[in-house]
């Protein structure tokens, strides 16, 4: 059992500061806020109209921002899903640990069981935690031992999680089924599941053997999005059996909202804490009929279109279910955007004038600023005043800010990379951090200091990822830009400005030093 202390000022005078104009004291279970973590996947700066790209309108998250805080500083702890995931879920950067990269599909779990978590502080302060959507952080206690036609264990239950509805992997990965509480969805006893991620089994089709089954949508060349075919669209890893449980990837948008949607239904009585993890923009990008053909822009857009839907629909429900003034949101993305990742969906090709990137350079996967700065909105009517703010603000900062927000003290040993930056989260702080550490694909480290300046280490790797088309960052050289005059990072000032590249180095190497224990 993970346990955690209670400051004493919570939920008194503090608390009867904010919900005193209500007229009426309510119990500490109702005054606590429920708390919502809306995050997409793949999204970046430029993707919401919110942002000033228009492109794409996005009228639920504009709604969103209207009524709640727009950040334009904001920032993911890393470039791709897995270690953003893993850092914003422990008070940890990923980069410290070994074996926090890109999950594999048939990964065991990444935060082991005895690590704690914001699913397991919630959990202590008594709110009812859920998480639905995708995972990417690996499921069962070692690589490629998992029953799928069991309960695999360890799970999200494991970490805090009371409920969970999610990816077994990934939508490019098999095994192409969802996960209730460590079970299969659906599955039948009579056709059980298999998955291999180095040997295909025979009689089952790949695209290697039979692409005329790619149906739904083919591959990029070179990908490597060329193993089992599930639903008409070709995978990484071999599957066979569980054709009962495999999902329809039109309709992956509309499970997670449902189930998203029942889970607030069910716990409106209490505080609860739902991480609802979207898919929608992560390839294959296969939206729901419903969103075909609407944004001009493919697939991409229209998953975006369909993410938007989402987040309409979870502020139709708190509304209608009258919790939405103490329901706290947290809208954001686990990295930047990437336009062709591997299928042919045309994303290059329709994108037009769009520029998912907004202003910054790069995306998904680079050390550039547009693989992690982010869109992110925070919303919470009974507390929040709507605006926007420049504040310098990190995910790694969500444990803690929020472990204080509800009147918990966490042990030195517990999120050691997270900040309390309640102040800045709440729209009270317009300066955030000192400084911002980012992660790209090669676990190159970059920081971001709050009066602008941007330092990326040197690093000998590809300057443009090969399969994706998309700049690294790469540069054998050290690379100093100054944000608030080229968020573009066109002008490399290393060599102009030695006693700033100094400090940031210094920055770094610092971080890089200290040492964390945790739990």
């Amino acid at each position: 059992m993970k346990h955690f202390v209670r400051n004493g000022i919570w939920p008194s005078m503090a608390l009867l500061a904010f919900i005193g104009c209500k007229g009426e004291k309510k119990n500490t279970s109702q005054e606590l806020p429920n708390v919502i973590f809306i995050y997409a996947d793949d999204i970046g700066y430029g993707d919401f109209s919110c942002n000033g790209y228009a492109t794409v309108e996005t009228p639920n998250v504009d709604r969103l921002a209207k009524d709640g805080i727009r950040f334009t500083n904001a920032h993911a702890t890393a470039a791709t899903s897995t270690p953003s995931r893993y850092s914003m879920l422990t008070g940890e950067y990923a980069w410290r640990r070994e074996g926090t990269g890109i999950a594999a599909g048939d990964a065991g779990m990444i935060i082991r069981p005895e690590r704690t978590t914001i699913a397991d502080m919630f959990k202590q302060a008594g709110y009812v935690t859920g998480v639905v959507g995708k995972w990417h952080l690996g499921l069962g206690d070692k690589a490629g031992t998992q029953d799928w036609n069991g309960t695999v264990t360890p799970g999200p239950k494991d970490i805090g999680f009371d409920y969970s509805y999610i990816m077994a992997a990934t939508g490019d990965r098999v095994p192409c089924v969802w996960m209730r509480d460590g079970k299969v969805v659906n599955l039948s006893p009579d056709d059980p599941i298999e998955v291999s991620y180095t040997t295909p089994f025979p009689g089952e089709p790949t695209y290697m053997t039979n692409p005329e089954l790619a149906t739904v949508m083919r591959p990029s060349p070179n990908h490597g999005h060329n193993q089992s075919i599930i639903s008409g669209i070709p995978r990484i890893g071999y599957m066979k059996g569980g054709h009962s449980a495999r999902w329809k990837d039109e309709t992956i948008g509309d499970s997670i909202l449902v189930n998203a949607l029942q889970f607030i239904g069910q716990n409106k009585q209490h505080p609860f804490f739902l991480y609802l993890g979207t898919n929608d923009i992560h390839v294959p990008r296969v939206p729901h009929p419903r969103f075909v053909g609407k944004s001009g822009l493919g697939p991409r857009g229209d998953a975006i279109l369909e993410f938007d839907y989402t987040v309409g629909k979870v502020l139709d429900l708190l509304d209608s279910l009258n919790i939405a003034d103490n329901t706290l949101i947290i809208l954001s993305s686990d990295n930047g955007p990437v336009v062709d990742d591997g299928y042919a969906d045309k994303a290059w090709e329709l994108l037009g004038d769009h520029k998912p990137w907004g202003p910054y350079r790069g995306g998904k996967y680079s050390s550039f600023e547009a693989g992690t700065r982010v869109p992110c909105i925070v919303r919470w009517p009974q507390r929040v005043e709507s605006g926007v703010s420049g504040a310098l603000v990190s995910q790694i900062d969500w444990f803690a800010s929020l472990a204080s927000l509800i009147g918990i003290q966490l042990p030195d040993s517990v999120a050691p990379d997270s900040r309390n930056q309640i102040e800045a989260w709440l729209g009270k702080d317009l300066r955030g951090r000192d400084y911002v550490i980012e992660q790209s694909l090669n676990n190159n480290l970059s920081v971001v200091s709050a009066d602008g300046w941007k330092y990326i280490q040197p690093n000998g790797g590809p300057a443009i990822e090969q399969y994706t088309k998309m700049e690294l960052g790469n540069n054998p050289q050290p690379q100093l830009y100054n944000m608030m005059k080229d968020p573009g990072e066109t002008e490399n000032l290393a060599k102009t400005h030695p006693a700033i590249l100094e400090q940031m180095q210094k920055v770094i190497a610092d971080e890089q030093q200290r040492t964390t224990v945790v739990k």
